[in-house]
């Protein structure tokens, strides 16, 4: 069926002024001050998440970074919190989590009723406003994508339990906890509705006439990305899901999400074109080459939302991912007009209204509803504002650069930019290559006050979605299979010396910097290269030997046979790549961060790299945050990360900074 772009437009209220100083200083780059420092910056970490609607109105979670990095519930009609600290709504099941709460209203009215999962003991929780929360299941288990069943006085949820006391003592099943708190102290209360028929799956979604459930599952070694199974299962009189099948999916083919149409017949995305489509029935209704979904790091994620009139909410693109509607029958897309130009994989529908995430290169995200009715886009939740004068935000490129073999690669680049300053002619600014994490992922052009902390001071930053990396079809990401080390290490210099190359960046001042897997990258790079004068590494991978199963949890532990090759087959491969094996060719200065309780990248990883390069005179600094785990969510952690990672660059670079405090550089 083709699918076409429709010439009508939707409209949003987006203006936002923008001005210039008056009076310009010569100095440095890096040494510019900036109204936007580390404190700043903290406070406005982290995005809105987990829409829904309950009733007519949409809610959501929230960072707090300033209450510990935990996350609340927002109520919309009143945009506030409903719950108090410490409570802390999130999932750790896989550990990167998944939709934590749901609520509805009563059909006789009422006080809405909901559900959520507290991050500190993973128990699924029954809440009113107004009321303290009440436990549904006792300690020990981890819940994930609760479905809300009042008339079966249940809610369906993705149950995780471990067995024993390896990371990878786990079984997952699909489960009912039954909303009168009977199970909070009796876990045989809870009904298993699937049996372990498989090592990993997704939320069931029920059919309107409540006959039929769909899920997604698959084992290991795959990841979600590589290939998943979509299920179908008969719900019988005793609640359980009989003849289950399998519909769509394979080992070669990647289903990243299943919906019930309002007629009741099956939605999905998957890849087999070569791109996340959408397929209704197994016939697809917008075949093009661009992704209408993503990597399903966290379940629940959600890139399409069927309406009650038949049409698609869709969150898709190639690169940017726009928020639009699609007509399944007529295949015609249009797209919601704003200043949002990256939408997240969140999506919630309600008559004719679609609840989503959207940013921009200006923007932070906010909460976004559209009317598909009128085709009007307005800001519900967590509205922009710009903390500085806009003036000191970079205007982003977004550009392609040529790596090894013609191959392209993804770019946006920020230049320096800061109305008060400029810098002495023929002075080239430093600049600082970001690597996502994942890698399976994407970093998208979003207004991010870290990355303005950097800019505003005179500090370029190119963030790279080097091969590998989703949203460009599963060509480039499958460019990263068996090359983890070597394409994502390549990719980035690639642009880091163009940029250079081109005269945008000093040569003599190039840096590496990322997180989780990015911070794998930037180790790599440092031990691989000789492109960068320093780098910041974030709870890396660092050791491929003992990184796995046994180490890191069960999701990822055999993610490395993807991304190396099948440990059996290549053993070499994971010594000869680990930054821990290649210590020797270690001579940059750089800074490492740790949290202590990431059980994702433990600490070990870092602490082996360190005990290998004793003796070594390379000038480094290495921070461990307490009470962290894997991605820093409290602000006086994320102050300090940030204002050590300026100071190496001001030590290695030969700038001056006032105001923050000194780093240590020990060899």
């Amino acid at each position: 069926m083709p699918c076409t772009s429709a010439s009508r437009s939707w409209t949003a209220s987006c203006a936002r002024p923008e001005s210039e100083g008056d009076s310009v200083q010569t100095k440095a780059y890096g040494s510019w001050t900036s109204p936007v420092d580390a404190a700043l910056a903290a406070a406005h970490d982290g995005a809105p998440e987990w829409v829904g609607y309950v009733g007519g109105e949409p809610w959501w979670t929230e960072p707090r970074p300033g209450e510990g990095g935990r996350r609340t519930l927002v109520r919309g009609s009143t945009g506030q919190s409903v719950l108090p600290a410490p409570w802390n709504v999130g999932s750790r099941v896989i550990e990167y989590g998944g939709h934590p709460w749901a609520g509805t209203v009563p059909a006789a009215g009422g006080a809405p009723l909901l559900v959520f999962t507290h991050f500190g003991d993973q128990r699924l929780y029954r809440f009113e406003p107004g009321a303290e929360p009440r436990p549904l299941t006792p300690p020990g288990p981890r819940w994930a994508e609760p479905l809300l069943l009042p008339d079966r006085g249940e809610v369906w949820c993705v149950l995780e339990e471990f067995t024993g006391d390896g990371p990878d003592d786990v079984r997952r099943v699909l489960a009912a906890v039954p909303l009168d708190g009977s199970a909070a102290e009796d876990r045989a209360a809870v009904r298993e509705l699937t049996g372990e028929r498989h090592r990993f799956l997704t939320g069931p979604r029920l059919s309107h006439d409540g006959r039929r459930a769909a899920w997604l599952a698959w084992d290991h070694p795959r990841m979600p990305w590589d290939g998943t199974e979509l299920l179908v299962g008969e719900v019988g009189d005793d609640g359980l899901l009989h003849s289950v099948r399998t519909v769509a999916g394979g080992p070669a083919e990647a289903v990243a999400q299943v919906e019930w149409s309002a007629d009741d017949r099956l939605l999905w995305a998957s890849d087999r074109s070569g791109w996340w489509n959408l397929y209704r029935d197994g016939v697809p209704l917008c075949p093009r080459e661009e992704e209408f979904a993503g990597p399903l790091w966290r379940l629940g994620s959600r890139w399409f939302a069927p309406l009650d009139d038949g049409l698609i909410a869709v969150v898709h693109g190639r690169g940017p991912a726009a928020l639009g509607v699609l007509d399944p029958e007529t295949g015609e897309l249009v797209d919601a007009a704003g200043p949002w130009t990256e939408f997240a994989a969140t999506l919630a529908v309600h008559g004719t209204r679609v609840v989503a995430v959207g940013a921009g290169p200006r923007t932070a995200p906010e909460v976004v509803e559209l009317d598909t009715a009128s085709g009007r886009a307005r800001v519900v939740g967590t509205p922009h504002h710009d903390p500085v004068d806009p003036a000191h935000y970079s205007e982003p490129q977004v550009r392609t650069f040529t790596g090894p073999g013609g191959r392209e690669v993804h770019a946006h680049v920020h230049p320096p930019r800061n109305p008060g300053h400029t810098a002495p002619a023929g002075e080239l600014p430093p600049y600082v290559i970001w690597a996502h994490g994942g890698p399976t992922s994407r970093v998208p052009l979003v207004l991010d006050l870290a990355i303005a902390y950097f800019t505003s001071r005179g500090i370029g930053v190119a963030e790279v979605n080097y091969g590998g990396s989703t949203g460009y079809g599963r060509e480039y990401r499958e460019r990263l299979r068996e090359q983890w080390g070597v394409v994502d290490v390549e990719d980035c210099a690639a642009v880091a010396l163009a940029l250079a190359e081109e005269g945008s960046a000093d040569r003599a001042r190039l840096a590496i910097r990322g997180g989780s897997a990015g911070g794998w990258t930037a180790a790599a790079s440092l031990t691989g290269t000789d492109v960068y004068a320093c780098g910041t590494i974030a709870y890396p991978v660092l050791d491929l030997v003992g990184w796995g199963a046994g180490e890191t949890h069960d999701f990822e532990s055999r993610y490395l046979e993807s991304l190396i090759g099948p440990r059996a087959e290549v053993p070499e491969r994971y010594t000869e790549r680990s930054p821990t094996e290649r210590v020797d060719r270690l001579t940059a200065p750089f800074l490492l961060l740790q949290g202590l309780d990431d059980v994702i990248c433990p600490p070990a990883q870092c602490e082996r790299l360190l005990a290998r390069l004793d003796g070594r005179p390379v000038p480094h600094a290495y921070l461990t945050f307490a009470g962290e785990g894997h991605g820093f969510r409290r602000a006086e952690t994320l102050v300090r990360a940030l204002e050590a990672e300026l100071a190496l660059y001001a030590q290695v670079f030969g700038f001056e900074v006032a105001g923050i405090p000194a780093l240590e550089l020990v060899k």
